[in-house]
């Protein structure tokens, strides 16, 4: 009889050993101090590489699997585990790979019968100390090598995601071999009825741990932190029936996982895993020629979302083997975007130079005739990717992401843009996602393009454009395709709440018409400039840095909030408007004979 206290991991256990979940139930022995399943690794490598194994064996006569798992654990002490598995090691002029992942397409079958050669197998109560009787409730192993670990709690035994962290932080040793970073396990899990959370590096009492759950409302959906219920078990169920059947598993290693600045492992939070994959079966499924408007606040990653969601369309293939998408191009203003997808793909990538960064519109267009993979252009070059495509490539399919979260009131224009575009793109009224908005109404959208829209608030030209539609008591609306939203970015801890002590203060203004029924007037346009003249107005911007410096002083200084340690952050329109009140603070600053200092900076 199975108690209450470990129904729990006997029913994740049943999955993960179950057709659907993949694995196969662990036999072998751990060693400890190689921190391998030795005898499985070594199976491994001999099925599915002989001639190079009878070549180390024969350069190695005297005990070869021990300096194997030697020249394994050199390989990831220098390039990391992730590498390791994703690119296999050199030694001595012989290249081993220690796992092999699936193809895109079950026509190439050579490669069909490398990935089936791996041995995947889950083991629950993981003893992973030679000094210890200590134990880590489930541990996956993939061909000999642990990969990933779970605490279990059970919340009817009174344990929770908490005491899992506990765990994690005070009972597991991160000078371990095993919890070394990035040498063997690569992600650890607490896990118990109702929430998981995660992390990717042990620290003793300084871990870090990161939500990893769907939303109260499920994956992209418009909703708060947590798990909704489950009418069919669990509400935590999605974790090994989803994110960690055996080839959900193996697609995260291989294309999602990866190394930031050589120091922090990423693994997709779960709206990011849940909205690329989502994305990709219905270009799968559709083809060219859709929209998708991602609704993701700011706290959600976007820009690992777009870095993997560019990298995986360049390899999304159909049932044939064809490619659905021959070029990706990304549109955005950040320069910091650039890198990150650079960096992100390098990781994945076999070719290095796939990647593109378009500056001119002539190094867009010699971009898209090279037939490059993925092509990084701005707001501003974006008017020239709708004829270049449209026109001199139609029997070509591309992806556009457009990232326009960051609205920028400065975009310039190109010399040779026609009226209309050099219009859009010197409009001071209009935002990044009005600029977009327009060009792909003047341009129509195209046939042989899907649109995948990034920003954290669409309006509603943009849910129009953008949006999937649907009918609700008879008239057409337009939804996003996928929604995290701010509400669940401030629960998770992503975000402030800005607003959890805002103080309004009102300003008064009216314009008075000179001709009541004048048709050349816009009223929501001359409210828009009245108030930008007035707000901007020297004397407005004085009183208001007198009215912010006075709250901080006396509001929060003089009564000791936040440990004496308290900031304040001003916001403001523009750089002009920036500098205009860095040289008020300061003034008043200086009138108090306050020992605070201001600093300015400006976002790209």
């Amino acid at each position: 009889m199975i108690t209450t206290e470990k129904r729990f991991e006997a029913d994740i256990e049943s999955f993960f050993l179950s057709p659907a979940g993949g694995y196969t139930k662990g036999a072998d022995t751990y060693d400890a101090k190689q921190g391998l399943y030795v005898n499985t690794l070594i199976d491994f490598v001999q099925r599915t590489q002989p001639k190079e194994w009878a070549r180390f064996e024969n350069a190695n006569q005297v005990d070869p699997v021990r300096k194997f798992c030697t020249a394994f654990n050199t390989a990831c002490e220098t390039e990391g585990l992730l590498s390791v598995l994703r690119h296999g090691f050199k030694h001595r002029g012989l290249r081993f790979r220690v796992c092999y992942f699936k193809p895109e397409s079950a026509l190439n079958q050579a490669a069909a019968a490398q990935w089936a050669a791996n041995t995947i197998e889950c083991y629950r109560q993981w003893y992973f100390s030679a000094d210890t009787k200590k134990s880590v409730d489930m541990v996956l192993v993939l061909n000999g090598i642990p990969v990933f670990a779970f605490e279990l709690k059970n919340q009817y035994t009174g344990q929770t995601v908490d005491d899992a962290k506990r765990q994690w932080m005070y009972d597991r040793d991160p000078r371990e071999f095993c919890f070394q970073f990035n040498k063997r396990i690569l992600a650890y899990f607490c896990v118990d009825h109702t929430e998981v959370w995660m992390t990717t590096k042990l620290a003793g009492k300084n871990t870090y741990f990161l939500p990893f759950n769907q939303g109260s409302n499920g994956a992209g959906n418009d909703g708060g932190k947590g798990n909704p219920a489950n009418p069919n078990g669990y509400p935590t169920a999605y974790l090994w029936e989803n994110v960690f059947q055996k080839d959900s598993m193996m697609d995260i290693v291989q294309k999602f996982m990866n190394l930031k600045d050589g120091k922090t492992l990423i693994f997709p939070r779960y709206h990011q895993l849940d909205v690329v994959r989502k994305l990709l079966a219905d270009v799968r499924q559709n083809g060219a020629g859709h929209n998708y408007l991602i609704q993701h606040s700011a706290g959600s990653g976007k820009s690992n979302s777009i870095a993997w969601l560019a990298h995986q369309l360049t390899g999304l293939e159909d049932a044939q083997g064809n490619l659905l998408v021959d070029s990706v191009i990304v549109v955005t203003d950040r320069v910091v975007l650039d890198k990150q997808i650079r960096d992100t793909i390098r990781q994945f990538a076999q070719t290095r130079n796939i990647i593109a960064w378009a500056e001119h519109s002539g190094d867009l267009r010699k971009a898209i005739e090279d037939g490059r993979r993925i092509i990084i252009t701005t707001i501003e070059k974006f008017p020239y990717v709708l004829p270049e495509i449209g026109e001199d490539h139609k029997d070509r399919h591309f992806a556009i992401i457009i990232d326009e979260a960051h609205s920028s009131q400065n975009g310039k224009t190109a010399g040779t843009m026609n009226m209309t575009l050099s219009a859009i793109m010197s409009d001071p009224d209009m935002d990044n996602e009005d600029k977009i908005n327009a060009m792909c109404e003047g341009k129509k959208l195209l046939t042989n393009a899907s649109y995948f829209a990034f920003t954290a608030t669409p309006k509603n030209k943009t849910l129009e454009t953008f949006g999937t539609a649907y009918e609700d008591a008879g008239v057409i609306k337009h939804r996003p395709f996928h929604v995290y939203t701010m509400k669940q970015a401030i629960q998770e801890g992503f975000i402030l709440d800005v607003l959890k002590y805002y103080t309004p203060i009102d300003s008064y203004y009216r314009l008075k018409k000179t001709v009541e029924d004048d048709p050349m007037f816009d009223k929501k346009k001359a409210q828009k400039k009245l108030r930008a003249f007035v707000e901007n107005q020297t004397f407005t911007v004085a009183q208001k840095a007198d009215m912010m410096v006075s709250h901080f002083h006396d509001q929060v200084i003089a009564k000791g909030k936040i440990g004496g340690q308290a900031r304040a952050m001003i916001i403001t329109s523009s750089i002009e408007r920036c500098i205009e009140y860095y040289h008020a603070v300061n003034k008043c600053l200086a009138n108090r004979h306050s020992p605070y200092k201001a600093l300015i900076a400006f976002s790209g």
